[in-house]
């Protein structure tokens, strides 16, 4: 597996990047080689490898063969109650919520398949998480006329799961969401506003949540880390990454960003300071709420034991035809206008604006390499 491979710290062999991106057909002999390297594997692929939007020396083996990682296709779930029996309060979930009703997927889970394809509400939906660059991102499965289904390459990208969907086998970037080899290179999925938080507050803000249940047919022992101590080191494993390392901030630094528009990243090392951060983009005025009590599930032996990292939560700050200010004060959040508090799923609780509702944000809680690398424009936020 490629954590068995990162914790015995051998450097796999990276295929050299060509001097700059290709799109459409392999224009030299180079990029053919690299193609050619890609299929040395005796993997059966469908891919229509004549069409890239990325320089193909980019996309290195991570270890694994196609499905290696194998991702969950038929999840089933189990109750808020009967979770609490085997998760920790600190321990990460992802939270989806569609139409008011809320899944967690545990990252016990997800850290050993990387990909669950579920249909929730009616919608497919595709949950994913990469460890190494800790990007928790859910998708819809819908793009024009089809409906997708997804499973992992085997390979990387900067770090990041390269996935594939099954219909056409395009190879997609999980980080961008982006189809980068294939008949739909060049495609965007879309993002499902999904916040990773512990399942202490998951389960409070949602008392009758679904959850991912480990029986999920391969009989894994869910709860071991495989990828102990990555996020204590200085950066990312080399030989997956071949970008210059943004100064701007430490390479594995989580940061709060927002997945549509121009970019925008706030670190955890400043949001732990306010708790809040309020901003403009090009899809409206925003807030960040920020709060403590999230494991890392890349730090200790058992995932549900990580480092305290922290959990954050985006919304238009919007409501009617007013733009609401924020601040952290007596342990809430408020807004000012009102004073309102507002709780981690963007409700308010108490005040004027009790029973209303700000619209979620999708977000992501990057490694900042990985984020700075896919958005190296992205604006920044310090605390005042």
């Amino acid at each position: 597996m490629r954590n068995a491979v990162l914790l015995a710290g051998v450097t796999l062999a990276v295929i050299a990047a060509p001097a700059c991106a290709q799109e459409g057909a392999p224009s030299s002999a180079s990029d053919s080689v690299e193609v050619a390297r890609w299929l040395g594997r005796g993997e059966p692929w469908r891919t229509d490898f004549s069409t890239l939007t990325v320089p193909p020396g980019e996309i290195v083996s991570g270890g694994p063969p196609k499905d290696g990682i194998p991702a969950i296709d038929r999840p089933t779930f189990e109750s808020a109650q009967e979770a609490d029996e085997w998760l920790e309060d600190e321990e990460p979930v992802i939270l989806l919520e569609v139409d008011g009703v809320a899944r967690a997927y545990p990252l016990r889970i997800l850290i050993r398949h990387e990909i669950v394809n579920d249909v929730f509400q009616d919608r497919p939906v595709v949950v994913t998480y990469c460890p190494l660059c800790n990007t928790s991102l859910v998708f819809d499965g819908r793009v024009n006329d089809l409906t997708l289904d997804f499973g992992t390459t085997g390979r990387l990208r900067h770090s990041d799961l390269v996935m594939y969907d099954r219909q056409t086998e395009t190879w997609w970037q999980q980080a961008s969401g982006e189809g980068i080899v294939g008949e739909l290179a060049g495609v965007l999925l879309d993002f499902l506003p999904a916040n990773t938080m512990s399942w202490e507050s998951a389960r409070a803000l949602h008392p009758d949540l679904d959850v991912l249940s480990r029986d999920t047919g391969f009989g894994i022992a869910y709860g071991r880390n495989p990828y102990v101590g990555y996020d204590s080191q200085s950066g990312p494993i080399p030989g997956f990454f071949q970008p210059e390392l943004d100064p701007r901030f430490p390479a594995l630094e989580r940061v709060a960003a927002l997945l549509n528009g121009d970019g925008w990243a706030a670190p955890f090392s400043e949001l732990e300071k306010t708790r809040v951060a309020e901003g403009e983009s090009d899809v409206g005025p925003f807030v960040v709420f920020w709060q403590a009590g999230v494991s890392s599930a890349v730090d200790a032996s058992q995932v549900a034991d990580g480092r305290d990292v922290g959990q954050s939560a985006a919304f238009d700050r919007r409501l009617g035809d007013r733009v609401l200010t924020f601040e952290f004060v007596g342990g809430e959040h408020r807004d000012r206008e009102t004073g309102s508090a507002w709780d981690f799923a963007g409700r308010a609780t108490d005040g004027p604006f009790e029973g209303r509702r700000l619209e979620p944000i999708a977000h992501g809680n990057h490694f900042w390499f990985a984020w700075a690398a896919f958005r190296p424009n992205t604006a920044v936020w310090r605390a005042p």
